[in-house]
């Protein structure tokens, strides 16, 4: 059986040097995501026919990603396939672009039963939208920024070692005020979030900081996806502050994003609030993301 092992720091430079040889646009490929949530997921990882593949918990169910890198994909999923049948389970595959069902299909015709998960579609703007924010639709996110700035007391500054904790004081305050909203989804999130803070460094992350009147009001977590995407790993902010939001939202894209093309700001894991705040930005890309279960 293939050797699964628990995802450490340490596996980043290998891991990444695999998702720079696929360059793919989904936010489940990059290491930090995978890293930060590992406790609550319980990745694990292993080398497979010089692909890189990542296992992880399924509500109880042991699923795969796709084969990442220049190996060779089609062995990779059979050694999966065997791997399945010695643990007396059927491979289950998430996190699977439209690339990946083509070659499923090709490859596997008949093997597995292929859905679309809408819950884990990526949404994907360009920075020149999110940095703009120009046209009709988008008014009201000018007008919210304007509001925003009707006081001229505050400020963006890049998230550094010397004000983090400072963002964690925010956080606890914000986890606070949703005391009576709290659900497992939030605490799984923060559990993410302190992983990130405490590897910030060594996951190679950037952070940007809003502040009101000196407090702060707003931050935001990313990094470099791939060769032309940025990615958006949390974003936290005091709602009733008009226009926290889409000010740390244009803030964070004008400092942090413009030598790329787009920003990937994950998907709204089937949160109809969520989703309707991503869909207001109204995404150049949704990007499709589909599940496969041996038959």
């Amino acid at each position: 059986m293939i050797e699964f092992r628990p995802i450490t720091i340490d596996d980043r430079d290998w891991m990444s040097e695999k998702l720079r040889e696929d360059n793919r646009q989904g936010c489940e490929y990059s290491f930090a995501n995978n890293f930060i949530w590992s406790v609550i997921y319980k990745v694990e990882v292993a080398e497979v026919c010089g692909c890189c593949v990542i296992k992880f918990d399924a509500e109880g169910e042991d699923c795969y990603a796709f084969p990442i890198g220049a190996g060779d994909k089609k062995a990779a999923i059979m050694q999966l396939l065997t791997h399945a049948k010695e643990d007396n389970s059927k491979l289950y595959i998430e996190s699977i672009e439209e690339a990946d069902r083509e070659f499923l299909e090709t490859y596997f015709s008949g093997i597995f039963q292929i859905e679309e998960n809408r819950d884990s579609f990526d949404y994907i703007y360009t920075v020149d939208k999110l940095t703009s924010l120009a046209g009709k639709k988008l008014h009201g996110k000018r007008n919210h920024i304007a509001r925003f700035k009707d006081d001229e007391d505050w400020s963006y500054e890049p998230m550094t070692a010397e004000n983090k904790q400072e963002c964690y004081a925010m956080n606890l305050k914000w986890c606070d005020r949703r005391a009576c909203k709290w659900n497992e989804d939030m605490s799984d999130e923060q559990c993410a979030l302190n992983q990130a803070m405490k590897y910030f460094d060594a996951l190679h992350l950037e952070g940007g900081i809003l502040r009101k009147a000196g407090e702060i009001v707003a931050f935001t977590i990313g990094e470099r996806l791939n060769s032309d995407t940025y990615v958006v790993h949390f974003e936290k902010a005091f709602p009733e502050i008009q226009g926290a939001y889409p000010m740390i939202n244009q803030q964070f894209v004008m400092h942090n994003c413009q030598e790329y093309s787009y920003v990937n700001r994950e998907d709204d894991a089937g949160d109809e609030g969520l989703r309707k705040a991503k869909l207001s930005y109204y995404p150049d890309i949704l990007l499709k993301n589909y599940t496969a279960r041996e038959i």
